[in-house]
């Protein structure tokens, strides 16, 4: 089990093993300060690596990266997913893994992911120590490691996210398969953690998650010239919350603007839309109950507007798919 004393930022060389990982792991490729680029690499045991973005926060991307990954589970593939925004982790709650012990070491020192719904997940929320009751408040009940704050400085952030990208087993087992595609769920913005996992990763296709006010899709303008800049593929723009569809009622609402402006976007980027989501009630639903919209059976009680909103995901999923086949040609 992995030690929570690591976490001390009171160690000398902190920074250089945030996770507290037992020195014996094989060593995470480094980000060169003067000397030229590293090449980007191939996650071990992870055949293909998908990003999900959003560039501003608060517009479902984590969402949207739970159900795309539970999508092409269905498809009969082997799929994780990997939370690499270390402030804000949102996939255990998510994955209905709030609780969850903190992760198992393999032999060899790597961290074994955390599972449900068939799908293993790697988050820094599983890593991290509960935080003790309120002192002040006797009936206090705070003591999962979900409320427990990550107060680090970039190169630390920067160190742990090498080490969740390399040192992390994803073959479900000593000599096991290994995952098909990898879905990592980045942080909001342009910082280091993309950055970082450019520099480093060999991605295959990179879904950016937005909703339709201008404040949202000016933050997906700059995402996608990082990503352009980074010289990684840009598969295509999901629109979550684009409408709503009332039970009574077959005329879609636009709740939060008309998706004309989104539309214009991405045909002006030159970016494909891969599905235009309608608000359902059932999705944040199912997200706090850890029990993942396309998963659920009460999608159904969704009437149309969930049928869209399963359908549109399941397409997404499968353009997701065809555009990694074309990468890999």
């Amino acid at each position: 089990m992995l030690a929570r004393r690591f976490f001390s930022s009171s160690s000398r060389f902190a920074h250089e093993n945030p996770l507290g990982l037992p020195r014996n792991t094989p060593q995470a490729p480094q980000i060169p300060r003067r000397t030229g680029p590293i090449a980007p690499r191939k996650i071990p045991n992870v055949k293909h690596v998908v990003l999900v973005s959003s560039c501003k926060g608060g517009v479902g991307k984590s969402t949207i990266a739970v159900n795309l990954a539970v999508s092409l589970a269905l498809s009969r593939l082997h799929v994780g997913i990997l939370d690499l925004d270390i402030f804000g982790p949102s996939i255990p709650t998510l994955m209905g893994l709030r609780s969850a012990s903190e992760p198992e070491l393999t032999s060899g020192g790597a961290l074994r992911p955390i599972t449900n719904h068939s799908i293993p997940t790697m988050s820094m929320a599983y890593l991290l120590p509960p935080m003790p009751p309120n002192p002040t408040d006797p009936g206090s009940q705070i003591n999962t490691s979900s409320d427990t704050p990550v107060v680090w400085r970039g190169l630390m952030v920067q160190k742990a996210v090498q080490q969740l990208l390399f040192q992390v087993d994803w073959t479900g087992g000593e000599g096991g398969p290994g995952l098909d595609v990898l879905v990592i769920d980045l942080p909001p913005g342009t910082g280091d953690i993309p950055l970082s996992l450019g520099q480093l990763v060999i991605v295959d296709g990179t879904l950016i998650v937005s909703t339709p006010q201008d404040v949202a899709l000016t933050d997906v303008r700059r995402g996608i010239s990082m990503f352009r800049k980074l010289n990684l593929p840009l598969t295509g723009l999901i629109l979550n919350q684009s409408y709503f569809l009332c039970p009574s009622c077959t005329t879609p609402h636009h709740l939060f603007g008309a998706p004309d402006l989104f539309r214009r976007t991405a045909k002006s980027l030159d970016i494909p839309i891969l599905a235009e989501l309608p608000l359902v009630p059932g999705v944040s639903e199912g997200g706090d109950g850890g029990a993942p919209y396309a998963l659920t059976s009460k999608a159904k009680e969704g009437g149309r507007g969930g049928e869209e909103w399963r359908s549109g995901m399941k397409d997404a999923a499968q353009r997701v798919l065809d555009s990694i086949k074309q990468q890999t040609k």
